[in-house]
């Protein structure tokens, strides 16, 4: 289904005269599919969920309320896997990070440092990495030499 939506928005943008605010949004969803296909292609299963959007006068705001499908989905397939790299630093996930330790999962954390919880960071310890470090490390890798 990734794909479809991938080819769609590539003819879109090659085949249409789109609006620079359309050319934008539809470059910027390409780019998100591309980043979804390369992780399926490396073997991680993707769960995409819709947002939703709420809007309260000239407010805004997109939630994706997945935390109780993921936390389902952490425990319902535990026995499948040893370890996880959860993409969030949200306090909520502590318990069942915890308890996921417990069982000798390993638990590495990838999420935003100011955007961390406290009790995230402490559980995670040595297995917490911030997005701009691995952004910075990224890029060092990719310098020329």
């Amino acid at each position: 289904m990734v794909y479809a939506f991938l080819e769609y928005f590539q003819r879109k943008l090659r085949t249409e005269r789109l609006k620079k605010t359309e050319k934008f949004e539809v470059e910027r969803y390409t780019q998100r599919v591309k980043f979804y296909k390369k992780l399926d292609l490396f073997g991680y299963r993707l769960r995409l969920k819709p947002t939703k959007i709420f809007r309260n006068g000239s407010t805004t705001v997109k939630k994706a309320n997945c935390d109780v499908d993921l936390t389902f989905d952490l425990m319902r397939y535990m026995s499948q896997y040893s370890e996880i790299v959860m993409l969030s630093g949200d306090g909520d996930f502590a318990p069942v990070l915890e308890y996921l330790k417990n069982k000798r999962k390993k638990v590495h954390i990838l999420a935003r440092s100011e955007r961390t919880a406290r009790e995230i960071r402490v559980l995670a310890g040595d297995k917490f990495m911030d997005f701009k470090y691995l952004r910075e490390q990224l890029k060092i890798q990719k310098a020329p030499v």
